[in-house]
């Protein structure tokens, strides 16, 4: 069987919605396309019927319940979007496929298109990633997924992470985290999502203890706020730090516009940060960062991948400072090897005053064990209350 790197996965998920959306206009060229680009040919698989998504234990049951194609039999992280035509996409890290499906069995990225009643797995025409690796073999995961409307088709932009296999054979330290990258698609009305192509951004750097900018994203008054989270270099330290800096939204690609918070006022010195959050007894390294009804809301779990506490910290401004809340869940991973990790909140998923869905990756350090039931290998959702 075709080994399955085991990770946990302390960098990736959701990431920068808006920032996306806002790199999608320079990554495209133009204010205003007046139609959909030419662009090479993915597939999807056959409809794969499923029931209405009116709940929560709606979501649970598909998760748990339903076989999927041999393209997609299990994956973390679900970032979401939704269309103009009504479908929603989404889009999963690091996917296993079945034993006899045709082509690679293991990629580090994928993507399904919902409609009412019908799942597709979208696959490129070689059947790898649907973002496809560099020449020199480093994958890109996805943490968030924004769209741009066009007349007849959506613009949809993926926020993924660089990573590459590190010295370590398995656990959170078998990858090296490299930096950000954007990916573009062009989705017309009814038609398959197509890959238009795929940008890093700014050079690779594996230094866990500088800011990883971007792991959580949020807008306001004309301002991106980029929250960055970072790893101190010292043991017994399980969670990590949160910063933010600002950018105008047309320098989002260009970090010597951005603008630092020091606790006082906005700096140029990266390295003059304030913590709104400290690492000790900290956030997971990618978070949600989003604002309801005046109130800003940081949901992670506490101390990564060892904590088993899901928090909700608030602020009345995007600066902070963060008041953690009591626990409003427990996600622990197990001492037998189930691993819960990565909670991503959904605001726009089944949405009700004072709560929020959340989804949290699962998988296990038993391969064969996810190899057997590839269901041990996909997300789970709840819903948690929002802070007053």
């Amino acid at each position: 069987m075709q080994r399955v790197p085991w990770r946990i996965r302390v960098a990736a998920v959701t990431g920068p919605a808006l920032l996306l959306m806002l790199s999608l206009v320079a990554f495209s060229g133009r204010a205003d396309p007046p139609s959909a680009p030419t662009v090479p040919e993915a597939s999807e698989t056959r409809c794969l019927p499923i029931e209405p998504i009116r709940s929560v234990p709606d979501l649970n049951r598909l998760v748990t319940q339903v076989r999927g194609s041999g393209a997609f039999q299990g994956a973390d992280v679900g970032a979401d979007v939704t269309l103009q035509d009504g479908r929603r996409l989404w889009l999963f890290g690091d996917t296993l496929r079945s034993a006899d499906f045709d082509g690679q069995r293991f990629v580090r990225n994928s993507m399904l298109v919902f409609e009412p009643g019908c799942a597709q797995v979208v696959l490129p025409a070689d059947h790898g990633a649907l973002i496809p690796d560099r020449a020199d073999g480093v994958g890109y995961w996805p943490m968030s997924v924004a769209k741009i409307e066009r007349p007849g088709y959506d613009l949809v932009g993926v926020s993924a992470q660089r990573v590459k296999g590190a010295d370590a054979p398995d656990g959170p330290l078998a990858f090296d985290n490299l930096g950000p990258a954007v990916a573009l698609f062009v989705v017309e009305r009814g038609r398959t999502p197509q890959l238009l192509g795929v940008r890093d951004v700014g050079p690779d750097d594996d230094d866990p203890r500088r800011p990883t900018w971007g792991a959580a994203t949020a807008v306001s008054d004309g301002w991106v706020y980029l929250y960055g989270t970072a790893r101190p270099g010292r043991g017994l330290v399980f969670g990590f730090s949160l910063h933010v800096a600002r950018v105008r939204p047309d320098d989002v690609l260009r970090p010597d516009r951005y603008r630092y918070w020091n606790g006082r006022a906005w700096t140029r010195d990266a390295s003059d940060l304030a913590t709104l959050v400290p690492a000790e007894g900290g956030v997971s390294q990618t978070l949600s960062v989003f604002e309801r009804g005046g109130r800003w809301y940081a949901v992670s779990k506490r101390d990564e991948f060892l904590g088993k506490d899901l928090v909700v910290w608030s602020a009345s401004r995007p600066t902070g400072p963060f008041t953690p809340s009591a626990p409003v869940a427990q996600i622990p991973s197990e001492p037998d090897g189930r691993l819960r990790y990565m909670p991503l909140a959904h605001p726009d998923l089944l949405p009700e005053r004072g709560s929020v869905v959340v989804s949290y990756s699962q998988n296990d350090t038993d391969l064969a064990e996810v190899a057997r039931d590839p269901f041990v290998y996909r997300p789970r959702f709840l819903r948690i209350p929002l802070p007053r």
